[in-house]
Protein backbone atom coordinates (compact mmCIF):
# COMPACT_ATOMS: atom_id res chain seq x y z
CA UNK A 1 0.00 0.00 0.00
CA UNK A 2 2.92 2.18 0.75
CA UNK A 3 3.84 2.42 -2.91
CA UNK A 4 0.31 3.84 -3.72
CA UNK A 5 0.99 6.39 -1.56
CA UNK A 6 4.16 7.36 -3.67
CA UNK A 7 2.07 7.03 -6.39
CA UNK A 8 -0.26 9.29 -5.26
CA UNK A 9 1.86 12.35 -3.83
CA UNK A 10 4.56 12.38 -6.67
CA UNK A 11 1.60 12.89 -9.46
CA UNK A 12 -0.50 14.62 -6.80
CA UNK A 13 -3.91 12.67 -7.23
CA UNK A 14 -5.14 14.46 -3.79
CA UNK A 15 -8.84 14.70 -3.05
CA UNK A 16 -10.83 17.65 -3.76
CA UNK A 17 -10.35 19.37 -0.27
CA UNK A 18 -7.87 21.56 1.80
CA UNK A 19 -5.00 19.50 2.54
CA UNK A 20 -4.26 19.60 6.46
CA UNK A 21 -1.76 18.73 8.88
CA UNK A 22 -3.02 16.47 11.88
CA UNK A 23 -2.96 19.67 13.49
CA UNK A 24 -5.22 21.14 11.28
CA UNK A 25 -2.81 23.57 9.63
CA UNK A 26 -3.63 24.08 5.81
CA UNK A 27 -0.90 22.60 3.23
CA UNK A 28 -0.53 23.48 -0.05
CA UNK A 29 1.89 21.42 -2.25
CA UNK A 30 3.53 23.69 -4.56
CA UNK A 31 6.70 20.84 -5.52
CA UNK A 32 6.07 17.11 -4.63
CA UNK A 33 9.87 16.70 -5.33
CA UNK A 34 12.05 14.65 -6.46
CA UNK A 35 11.72 10.83 -6.04
CA UNK A 36 14.72 8.93 -4.42
CA UNK A 37 15.42 5.33 -5.06
CA UNK A 38 17.99 5.10 -2.95
CA UNK A 39 18.58 5.73 0.93
CA UNK A 40 17.05 8.27 2.75
CA UNK A 41 14.27 10.41 2.41
CA UNK A 42 11.35 9.50 -0.57
CA UNK A 43 11.40 12.75 -2.00
CA UNK A 44 13.88 15.58 -2.28
CA UNK A 45 13.97 19.13 -2.63
CA UNK A 46 10.15 19.44 -2.03
CA UNK A 47 8.37 22.77 -2.11
CA UNK A 48 5.50 23.16 0.30
CA UNK A 49 3.23 25.89 2.29
CA UNK A 50 2.27 24.98 5.64
CA UNK A 51 -0.32 27.57 7.03
CA UNK A 52 1.08 30.15 4.79
CA UNK A 53 5.02 29.42 5.21
CA UNK A 54 6.75 28.42 2.62
CA UNK A 55 9.23 24.93 3.13
CA UNK A 56 11.92 23.44 1.15
CA UNK A 57 13.35 20.07 2.08
CA UNK A 58 12.77 16.70 1.79
CA UNK A 59 9.29 14.25 2.11
CA UNK A 60 9.15 10.74 3.75
CA UNK A 61 6.43 8.58 3.52
CA UNK A 62 4.71 5.42 5.49
CA UNK A 63 1.55 3.44 6.05
CA UNK A 64 1.53 4.60 9.76
CA UNK A 65 3.31 6.94 11.47
CA UNK A 66 4.35 4.93 14.03
CA UNK A 67 6.76 3.31 11.26
CA UNK A 68 9.33 6.38 11.57
CA UNK A 69 10.32 5.17 14.87
CA UNK A 70 10.35 1.28 13.73
CA UNK A 71 12.85 2.11 10.88
CA UNK A 72 14.93 4.36 13.07
CA UNK A 73 14.79 7.74 11.81
CA UNK A 74 14.08 9.14 14.96
CA UNK A 75 17.77 8.76 15.63
CA UNK A 76 18.86 9.08 11.80
CA UNK A 77 20.01 12.70 11.11
CA UNK A 78 19.60 12.03 7.43
CA UNK A 79 15.90 12.15 8.39
CA UNK A 80 16.08 15.66 9.70
CA UNK A 81 15.80 17.30 6.41
CA UNK A 82 12.36 16.11 6.41
CA UNK A 83 9.90 18.67 6.27
CA UNK A 84 6.96 16.92 6.49
CA UNK A 85 5.74 13.14 7.03
CA UNK A 86 2.77 11.75 4.72
CA UNK A 87 0.95 8.47 6.29
CA UNK A 88 -2.00 6.73 5.61
CA UNK A 89 -2.33 6.39 9.53
CA UNK A 90 -1.37 8.94 12.08
CA UNK A 91 -1.18 7.09 15.04
CA UNK A 92 1.34 8.82 17.02
CA UNK A 93 3.46 12.24 16.71
CA UNK A 94 7.40 11.85 14.87
CA UNK A 95 9.90 13.81 16.10
CA UNK A 96 13.79 14.46 14.60
CA UNK A 97 17.10 13.42 16.36
CA UNK A 98 16.73 16.65 18.59
CA UNK A 99 13.51 15.82 19.79
CA UNK A 100 11.61 18.47 17.06
CA UNK A 101 7.96 17.76 16.00
CA UNK A 102 7.75 16.91 12.20
CA UNK A 103 4.38 17.82 10.47
CA UNK A 104 2.30 14.85 9.60
CA UNK A 105 -0.37 14.75 6.50
CA UNK A 106 -2.62 11.92 6.12
CA UNK A 107 -2.84 10.93 2.81
CA UNK A 108 -5.66 8.88 1.43
CA UNK A 109 -5.66 6.62 -1.78
CA UNK A 110 -8.15 7.42 -4.52
CA UNK A 111 -10.86 4.53 -4.82
CA UNK A 112 -10.57 4.52 -8.19
CA UNK A 113 -6.77 4.25 -8.55
CA UNK A 114 -6.59 1.34 -5.77
CA UNK A 115 -9.08 -0.55 -7.92
CA UNK A 116 -7.18 -0.07 -11.26
CA UNK A 117 -4.28 -0.91 -9.87
CA UNK A 118 -5.62 -4.02 -8.10
CA UNK A 119 -7.07 -5.11 -11.69
CA UNK A 120 -3.34 -4.64 -13.07
CA UNK A 121 -1.77 -6.93 -10.62
CA UNK A 122 -4.76 -9.66 -10.77
CA UNK A 123 -4.85 -9.43 -14.24
CA UNK A 124 -4.32 -12.84 -16.26
CA UNK A 125 -3.80 -11.69 -19.40
CA UNK A 126 -0.64 -9.88 -20.79
CA UNK A 127 -0.20 -7.13 -21.26
CA UNK A 128 -2.54 -6.37 -18.29
CA UNK A 129 -3.06 -3.24 -19.43
CA UNK A 130 -3.99 -3.77 -23.19
CA UNK A 131 -7.77 -2.03 -22.79
CA UNK A 132 -6.00 1.29 -22.78
CA UNK A 133 -3.19 0.62 -25.42
CA UNK A 134 -4.82 1.21 -28.66
CA UNK A 135 -6.28 4.43 -27.67
CA UNK A 136 -3.06 6.42 -26.47
CA UNK A 137 -1.92 9.26 -28.08
CA UNK A 138 1.37 8.34 -30.54
CA UNK A 139 3.34 10.97 -28.46
CA UNK A 140 2.82 9.28 -25.43
CA UNK A 141 3.89 5.72 -27.02
CA UNK A 142 6.84 7.19 -28.94
CA UNK A 143 8.05 9.01 -25.77
CA UNK A 144 7.83 6.32 -23.33
CA UNK A 145 9.24 3.33 -25.71
CA UNK A 146 11.88 5.76 -26.47
CA UNK A 147 12.68 6.40 -22.72
CA UNK A 148 12.79 2.59 -22.80
CA UNK A 149 15.22 1.81 -25.46
CA UNK A 150 17.60 4.16 -23.84
CA UNK A 151 17.08 2.30 -20.39
CA UNK A 152 18.02 -0.70 -21.76
CA UNK A 153 21.16 0.24 -24.05
CA UNK A 154 22.63 2.10 -20.93
CA UNK A 155 21.61 -1.70 -18.57
CA UNK A 156 23.21 -3.49 -20.73
CA UNK A 157 26.53 -0.60 -21.15
CA UNK A 158 26.77 -1.48 -17.68
CA UNK A 159 27.01 -5.48 -18.10
CA UNK A 160 29.52 -4.88 -20.60
CA UNK A 161 31.48 -2.56 -18.36
CA UNK A 162 31.78 -5.33 -16.09
CA UNK A 163 32.75 -7.58 -18.77
CA UNK A 164 35.83 -5.21 -19.53
CA UNK A 165 36.94 -5.48 -15.89
CA UNK A 166 36.83 -9.19 -16.04
CA UNK A 167 38.92 -9.13 -19.25
CA UNK A 168 41.79 -6.31 -18.26
CA UNK A 169 39.59 -3.23 -19.74
CA UNK A 170 40.36 -5.39 -23.18
CA UNK A 171 37.78 -4.23 -25.59
CA UNK A 172 38.73 -7.01 -28.23
CA UNK A 173 38.42 -9.71 -25.79
CA UNK A 174 35.65 -8.86 -24.31
CA UNK A 175 33.74 -8.22 -27.64
CA UNK A 176 34.36 -11.87 -28.57
CA UNK A 177 33.42 -13.11 -25.03
CA UNK A 178 29.87 -11.09 -25.55
CA UNK A 179 29.63 -12.77 -29.18
CA UNK A 180 30.32 -15.72 -28.37
CA UNK A 181 27.89 -15.68 -25.78
CA UNK A 182 24.83 -14.04 -28.14
CA UNK A 183 26.03 -17.28 -30.52
CA UNK A 184 24.13 -19.19 -27.75
CA UNK A 185 20.55 -17.87 -28.46
CA UNK A 186 19.29 -17.74 -25.45
CA UNK A 187 20.00 -21.95 -24.40
CA UNK A 188 23.30 -21.81 -24.43
CA UNK A 189 24.27 -18.40 -23.77
CA UNK A 190 25.56 -18.99 -19.79
CA UNK A 191 27.79 -21.76 -21.31
CA UNK A 192 28.81 -19.89 -24.28
CA UNK A 193 30.33 -17.07 -21.59
CA UNK A 194 31.66 -20.19 -19.21
CA UNK A 195 33.49 -21.11 -22.38
CA UNK A 196 34.71 -17.49 -23.41
CA UNK A 197 35.67 -16.86 -20.38
CA UNK A 198 38.53 -19.61 -20.15
CA UNK A 199 40.13 -19.21 -23.60
CA UNK A 200 43.78 -18.04 -23.38
CA UNK A 201 43.28 -15.11 -25.80
CA UNK A 202 46.93 -14.48 -25.95
CA UNK A 203 47.90 -17.64 -26.32
CA UNK A 204 45.12 -18.31 -28.94
CA UNK A 205 46.27 -14.98 -31.06
CA UNK A 206 49.83 -16.76 -31.50
CA UNK A 207 48.04 -18.98 -34.35
CA UNK A 208 45.49 -17.09 -35.59
CA UNK A 209 46.63 -17.52 -38.95
CA UNK A 210 45.98 -21.83 -38.36
CA UNK A 211 41.71 -22.17 -38.27
CA UNK A 212 42.20 -25.98 -37.37
CA UNK A 213 44.48 -25.14 -34.27
CA UNK A 214 41.86 -22.13 -33.11
CA UNK A 215 39.98 -25.10 -33.58
CA UNK A 216 41.78 -27.49 -31.01
CA UNK A 217 41.81 -24.48 -28.67
CA UNK A 218 37.92 -24.00 -29.11
CA UNK A 219 36.81 -27.58 -29.34
CA UNK A 220 39.19 -28.78 -26.39
CA UNK A 221 38.32 -26.35 -23.58
CA UNK A 222 34.51 -26.75 -24.37
CA UNK A 223 35.16 -30.08 -23.04
CA UNK A 224 33.98 -31.39 -26.66
CA UNK A 225 37.35 -33.48 -26.60
CA UNK A 226 36.69 -35.11 -23.60
CA UNK A 227 36.40 -39.18 -22.86
CA UNK A 228 33.15 -38.04 -21.10
CA UNK A 229 31.73 -36.57 -24.45
CA UNK A 230 33.14 -37.69 -27.23
CA UNK A 231 32.83 -41.75 -26.61
CA UNK A 232 34.66 -44.66 -27.88
CA UNK A 233 33.42 -44.88 -31.38
CA UNK A 234 32.56 -41.65 -32.29
CA UNK A 235 36.38 -40.88 -33.14
CA UNK A 236 37.31 -40.19 -36.73
CA UNK A 237 40.42 -38.77 -38.24
CA UNK A 238 39.62 -34.96 -37.49
CA UNK A 239 38.45 -35.88 -34.59
CA UNK A 240 41.63 -37.95 -33.18
CA UNK A 241 43.96 -35.16 -35.20
CA UNK A 242 42.34 -32.15 -32.97
CA UNK A 243 42.68 -34.30 -29.41
CA UNK A 244 46.38 -34.61 -30.26
CA UNK A 245 46.82 -30.74 -30.90
CA UNK A 246 44.89 -30.02 -28.28
CA UNK A 247 46.88 -32.11 -25.98
CA UNK A 248 50.11 -30.28 -27.72
CA UNK A 249 48.50 -26.79 -27.08
CA UNK A 250 48.24 -27.79 -23.28
CA UNK A 251 51.32 -28.79 -23.01
CA UNK A 252 53.00 -25.96 -25.16
CA UNK A 253 50.75 -22.86 -23.14
CA UNK A 254 50.46 -25.27 -19.32
CA UNK A 255 46.84 -24.76 -19.18
CA UNK A 256 45.06 -27.91 -17.75
CA UNK A 257 41.67 -26.75 -16.59
CA UNK A 258 38.49 -27.20 -19.83
CA UNK A 259 34.64 -27.06 -19.36
CA UNK A 260 32.64 -29.38 -18.38
CA UNK A 261 30.76 -30.62 -21.77
CA UNK A 262 27.62 -31.22 -19.57
CA UNK A 263 26.94 -27.50 -19.55
CA UNK A 264 26.04 -27.64 -23.41
CA UNK A 265 22.61 -28.15 -24.51
CA UNK A 266 22.03 -30.11 -28.13
CA UNK A 267 18.34 -31.56 -27.33
CA UNK A 268 15.18 -29.72 -29.15
CA UNK A 269 17.86 -27.92 -31.08
CA UNK A 270 18.08 -27.76 -34.87
CA UNK A 271 21.22 -29.22 -35.61
CA UNK A 272 22.46 -26.01 -37.38
CA UNK A 273 22.34 -24.27 -33.70
CA UNK A 274 24.33 -27.30 -32.05
CA UNK A 275 27.23 -26.02 -29.74
CA UNK A 276 29.73 -27.95 -32.29
CA UNK A 277 28.73 -25.79 -35.44
CA UNK A 278 28.40 -22.59 -33.30
CA UNK A 279 31.95 -23.10 -31.96
CA UNK A 280 33.03 -23.86 -35.62
CA UNK A 281 31.67 -20.30 -36.91
CA UNK A 282 33.60 -18.47 -33.90
CA UNK A 283 36.58 -20.28 -34.99
CA UNK A 284 36.33 -19.45 -38.13
CA UNK A 285 35.33 -15.49 -37.31
CA UNK A 286 38.20 -15.31 -34.88
CA UNK A 287 40.26 -16.81 -37.59
CA UNK A 288 39.23 -14.27 -40.55
CA UNK A 289 38.18 -11.28 -38.00
CA UNK A 290 41.36 -10.08 -36.59
CA UNK A 291 40.62 -6.91 -34.50
CA UNK A 292 36.98 -7.63 -35.46
CA UNK A 293 35.70 -5.23 -32.69
CA UNK A 294 38.33 -2.46 -34.17
CA UNK A 295 36.61 -3.04 -37.93
CA UNK A 296 33.57 -2.90 -36.80
CA UNK A 297 33.90 0.62 -35.22
CA UNK A 298 34.74 2.03 -38.72
CA UNK A 299 31.37 0.26 -40.14
CA UNK A 300 29.19 3.21 -40.79
CA UNK A 301 26.30 1.25 -42.37
CA UNK A 302 24.14 -2.20 -41.61
CA UNK A 303 25.68 -3.69 -44.50
CA UNK A 304 29.37 -3.12 -43.36
CA UNK A 305 28.37 -4.80 -40.60
CA UNK A 306 26.80 -7.59 -41.99
CA UNK A 307 29.33 -8.29 -44.25
CA UNK A 308 32.02 -8.25 -41.20
CA UNK A 309 29.86 -10.91 -39.35
CA UNK A 310 29.97 -13.32 -42.42
CA UNK A 311 30.51 -16.66 -41.22
CA UNK A 312 31.77 -20.21 -42.76
CA UNK A 313 33.65 -22.86 -41.01
CA UNK A 314 36.44 -25.40 -41.74
CA UNK A 315 35.77 -27.97 -44.45
CA UNK A 316 35.06 -31.06 -41.99
CA UNK A 317 31.85 -29.01 -40.57
CA UNK A 318 30.72 -28.19 -44.24
CA UNK A 319 29.32 -31.85 -44.15
CA UNK A 320 29.01 -32.32 -40.20
CA UNK A 321 27.43 -31.61 -37.16
CA UNK A 322 28.70 -33.78 -34.63
CA UNK A 323 32.12 -35.35 -34.46
CA UNK A 324 31.75 -38.34 -36.89
CA UNK A 325 28.40 -37.75 -38.26
CA UNK A 326 28.26 -36.52 -41.50
CA UNK A 327 25.14 -34.57 -42.95
CA UNK A 328 23.73 -33.77 -46.29
CA UNK A 329 23.71 -29.99 -45.63
CA UNK A 330 26.61 -28.67 -47.35
CA UNK A 331 27.05 -25.24 -46.17
CA UNK A 332 26.80 -23.83 -42.62
CA UNK A 333 25.67 -20.35 -42.54
CA UNK A 334 23.97 -17.86 -40.22
CA UNK A 335 20.05 -16.70 -41.78
CA UNK A 336 19.84 -13.36 -42.00
CA UNK A 337 17.30 -13.10 -38.83
CA UNK A 338 20.13 -14.84 -36.25
CA UNK A 339 22.58 -12.15 -37.86
CA UNK A 340 20.29 -9.45 -37.14
CA UNK A 341 19.71 -10.53 -33.65
CA UNK A 342 23.74 -10.71 -33.35
CA UNK A 343 23.67 -7.07 -34.20
CA UNK A 344 21.08 -6.22 -31.76
CA UNK A 345 22.57 -8.32 -29.07
CA UNK A 346 25.91 -7.68 -29.14
CA UNK A 347 27.52 -4.83 -31.95
CA UNK A 348 24.50 -2.18 -31.40
CA UNK A 349 25.37 -2.03 -27.18
CA UNK A 350 29.30 -2.11 -27.87
CA UNK A 351 29.13 0.86 -30.16
CA UNK A 352 26.85 2.57 -27.47
CA UNK A 353 29.30 1.44 -24.71
CA UNK A 354 32.21 2.72 -26.49
CA UNK A 355 30.59 5.87 -27.34
CA UNK A 356 30.19 6.61 -23.89
CA UNK A 357 32.89 5.70 -22.93
CA UNK A 358 34.52 7.83 -25.51
CA UNK A 359 32.20 10.72 -24.79
CA UNK A 360 31.70 10.42 -28.65
CA UNK A 361 28.07 11.19 -29.30
CA UNK A 362 27.89 10.10 -33.25
CA UNK A 363 28.64 6.61 -31.81
CA UNK A 364 25.87 6.26 -29.74
CA UNK A 365 23.46 8.06 -32.22
CA UNK A 366 24.54 5.38 -34.60
CA UNK A 367 23.96 2.73 -32.12
CA UNK A 368 20.34 3.86 -32.69
CA UNK A 369 20.35 4.60 -36.01
CA UNK A 370 21.04 0.51 -36.63
CA UNK A 371 18.09 -0.55 -34.16
CA UNK A 372 15.93 2.14 -36.00
CA UNK A 373 16.86 0.58 -39.49
CA UNK A 374 16.89 -3.42 -38.35
CA UNK A 375 13.26 -5.35 -38.39
CA UNK A 376 11.60 -5.82 -35.03
CA UNK A 377 12.30 -9.07 -33.61
CA UNK A 378 10.00 -11.97 -33.58
CA UNK A 379 8.86 -13.03 -30.11
CA UNK A 380 6.15 -14.02 -28.10
CA UNK A 381 6.74 -10.69 -25.78
CA UNK A 382 6.79 -8.61 -29.12
CA UNK A 383 3.45 -10.50 -30.44
CA UNK A 384 1.61 -10.08 -27.20
CA UNK A 385 1.97 -6.21 -27.21
CA UNK A 386 1.28 -6.46 -31.34
CA UNK A 387 -1.69 -8.47 -30.54
CA UNK A 388 -2.74 -5.85 -28.11
CA UNK A 389 -3.28 -2.63 -30.54
CA UNK A 390 0.86 -1.49 -29.75
CA UNK A 391 2.79 -0.49 -33.25
CA UNK A 392 5.80 -2.58 -33.10
CA UNK A 393 7.75 -1.69 -36.47
CA UNK A 394 12.00 -1.71 -35.64
CA UNK A 395 14.25 -3.75 -33.33
CA UNK A 396 14.20 -0.30 -31.23
CA UNK A 397 10.36 -1.09 -30.50
CA UNK A 398 11.15 -4.65 -29.86
CA UNK A 399 14.41 -3.29 -27.73
CA UNK A 400 11.75 -1.47 -25.81
CA UNK A 401 9.28 -3.54 -25.44
CA UNK A 402 11.04 -6.29 -23.70
CA UNK A 403 12.57 -4.04 -21.54
CA UNK A 404 9.20 -2.92 -20.53
CA UNK A 405 7.67 -6.76 -19.94
CA UNK A 406 11.44 -7.89 -18.17
CA UNK A 407 11.66 -4.65 -15.75
CA UNK A 408 8.24 -3.82 -15.21
CA UNK A 409 5.39 -6.22 -16.48
CA UNK A 410 7.49 -9.15 -14.90
CA UNK A 411 7.56 -7.11 -11.78
CA UNK A 412 4.60 -5.53 -11.57
CA UNK A 413 6.16 -2.58 -11.47
CA UNK A 414 2.91 -1.07 -12.84
CA UNK A 415 3.24 2.57 -10.82
CA UNK A 416 6.75 3.59 -12.60
CA UNK A 417 5.16 2.50 -16.11
CA UNK A 418 4.04 5.35 -18.15
CA UNK A 419 1.62 2.98 -19.47
CA UNK A 420 0.05 1.78 -16.22
CA UNK A 421 -0.33 5.54 -15.28
CA UNK A 422 -2.49 5.79 -18.41
CA UNK A 423 -4.07 2.98 -17.14
CA UNK A 424 -4.68 4.51 -13.26
CA UNK A 425 -6.08 8.06 -14.33
CA UNK A 426 -8.41 6.38 -16.76
CA UNK A 427 -12.41 6.32 -16.32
Amino acid sequence: MEHLLHYVWKHKLFPLKVLQTTEGLPVEVIDSGLQNPNAGPDFFNAKLKIDGTLWVGNIEIHIHSSDWLRHGHDKDKAYDSVILHVVGEADMEVTRTDGGRIPQLILTCPENVQSHYHELCVADQYPACYPILASLPKLTVHSWLTALQTERLEQKARLITERLKHCNHNWEDAFFVTLARNFGFGLNGDAFETWAGMLPFRAIDKHRNDLFQIEAFFYGLAGLLEDSFLKKGQEDEYSLRLIKEFRYLQRKFEFTQVMNATLWRFLRLRPENFPTVRLAQLAYLYQRGGKLFSRLLEAGTLAEVRTLLEVGTSSYWESHYLFGRTSSQKKKTMGERSKDLIIINTVVPFLYTYGLHKADEGMCERAGRFLEELKAEDNHIIRSWSAAGLPVVSAADSQALIQLQKEYCDRRKCLYCRFGYEYLRHK
